[in-house]
């Protein structure tokens, strides 16, 4: 092999490299512009969130007063809109209520799935299955499974549960 023969196939070797550099970059921009990687990610957030906040909201520390005003200070940071309204315009009597019960509720999302996600509103839309651990001050505990379908919209903190309502279980035929 003659110095030109070397030298053509140096620039050949180049040229490839170059090319697949350029098609690496130009697939990454794309891929990176894609509004269903957008989407995706806003739906795990939102699906991640509302799991974690339903839990939160299922749970509370009936011990004393001061491990229930830590719990519903948490009920209010998993919250937004009406039900942060609602929670907070209750707080002194749930209180009262709480610490009178002396109950212990641990909640535990066991599945859970958006059914709506409209991002430009920065709403969204849950179901949850939520088994709650409760231990009463006194006699036996139990585990209670329960269902809810939660609104979430999205804050400056991530997304927040707005409306939680139950789901009653059906009693079958």
């Amino acid at each position: 092999m003659n110095a030109r023969t070397k030298s053509l196939s140096g620039w050949a070797v180049l040229l490839a490299a170059v090319l697949i550099c350029a098609l690496g970059g130009w697939s990454y921009a794309q891929a990176r512009g894609d509004d269903t990687l957008s989407y995706a990610k806003s739906r795990d957030a939102a699906l991640d969130d509302g799991k974690r906040h339903i839990a939160r909201l299922n749970t509370m520390d009936g011990k004393d007063g001061t491990t229930v005003a830590s719990g519903l200070d948490a009920w209010l940071a998993s919250s937004t809109g009406p039900l942060h309204d609602g929670l907070r315009s209750s707080r002194t009597k749930d209180a009262s209520e709480l610490a009178k019960s002396g109950a212990t509720a641990h909640g535990k999302v066991t599945d859970a799935a958006l059914t709506a996600l409209d991002e430009r509103a920065g709403t969204a839309a849950m179901i949850a299955t939520v088994d709650v651990e409760v231990t009463p001050r006194t006699g036996k505990g139990g585990t209670e499974r329960k269902r809810f379908e939660a609104s979430l919209a999205r804050t400056g903190d991530g997304w927040k549960v707005k409306a939680l309502e139950a789901i009653p279980v059906g009693s079958g035929t």
